[in-house]
């Protein structure tokens, strides 16, 4: 069982010790910026001249600098751009202006996993990965709370790397929910997997059979809607808060007895075998390859698939429920 360690276990002064330069402002960005500055510690956000993110971190009260100046006065980059463009700003920025013996955290393995960045021999190389949205690690961290985190070590040149990146950590405040020391590999390979086997590939893909199967066999798409995609989020809920045994005790005699006899027919052998080759891709290399080629050729699979999903039925009969829900008992 690996360890988690929480604030009792952390020494904070560490961090607090550092100046942090923080890249992009986007939803991860903003929250690791605030909870910084919240914890006390001394920041700025890189952002260029042309960012639309400027004006909102300005009015945040934090400081705000061209992403090559806010290097220059770091001795810890935080690296929460899009994977896709990390390898250009580690060459271009990072790392002829970070100083000698510096820091570098990620907060996805990716780049550094699959080798598009090669960090500098002189700089210690961590991962602090929330297991979390950026919305949810700033809106736990507000309400005295935190979301969990992966914390991790590629180069250790400082010999305090490991510390830096649980005192890094804390002030995010991942030591109030559980901070678990990983690997970089172990990160990135999982994360992928999670989100091409459930959290978007699988549960999208999932949801979408389910519906098309109800109207296929002539189920009107408003109810196909409500039962296959609306619930999503309440039994998630009761699964977040619950487990997946807790859930299963809370629902009703009839549905907790499809599930154990009809569950697995649906997520069944060729399912599992499908989930073994998709990791497979992943730990070769191949996914990341994939990857490199559809972001040279302009993103064609994604454009094609978003164009795709927007024409579905389930889109325009969700979005016309949804806004009815939502202005449903308005008078303004």
């Amino acid at each position: 069982m690996a360890k988690v360690l929480y604030d009792t276990d952390i020494n904070p002064a560490l961090i607090r010790t550092r100046c942090v330069a923080v890249l992009g402002y986007g939803a991860q960005g903003r929250a690791q910026a605030l909870n910084l500055r919240d914890s006390g510690v001394k920041l700025c956000v890189g952002l260029r001249a042309g960012s639309a993110s400027r004006a909102a971190a300005g009015a945040a009260g934090l400081s705000v600098a061209e992403p090559a100046a806010a290097v220059a006065v770091a001795d810890v980059v935080v690296m929460l751009v899009p994977d896709e463009v990390q390898a250009e700003i580690y060459t271009g920025i990072v790392a002829p202006g970070l100083r000698q013996n510096g820091a570098l955290v990620f907060a996805h393995g990716f780049n550094i996993h699959f080798k598009r960045i090669v960090p500098r021999a002189d700089l210690d190389v961590m991962l602090v990965a929330p297991n979390g949205i950026g919305e949810q690690v700033r809106a736990q961290y507000i309400d005295h709370h935190g979301v969990p985190a992966l914390v991790a070590v590629h180069q250790d040149a400082s010999g305090q790397a490991r510390e830096l990146a649980i005192s890094y950590a804390w002030a995010q405040g991942h030591g109030r929910a559980g901070i678990i020391e990983s690997t970089f590999r172990e990160e990135t390979e999982t994360d992928l997997f999670a989100e091409q086997a459930v959290l978007s590939g699988g549960l999208t893909h999932l949801i979408q059979a389910a519906f098309d199967t109800l109207v296929q066999a002539g189920y009107g798409p408003e109810v196909a809607y409500f039962a296959c995609l609306h619930e999503v989020k309440l039994m998630a809920d009761m699964i977040y808060q619950r487990g997946i045994a807790g859930m299963r005790e809370s629902i009703s005699t009839t549905a907790e007895f499809g599930d154990y006899t009809r569950g697995a027919r649906v997520i069944g052998t060729p399912t599992r075998a499908a989930m073994r080759q998709v990791l497979k891709e992943i730990r070769n290399g191949q996914f990341a390859a994939e990857l490199e080629r559809e972001l040279g050729a302009g993103l064609p699979t994604i454009k094609a698939g978003r164009a795709r999903a927007r024409a579905q039925l389930i889109e325009t009969v969700g979005q016309r429920l949804r806004e009815r829900m939502h202005t449903r008992g308005r008078t303004d």
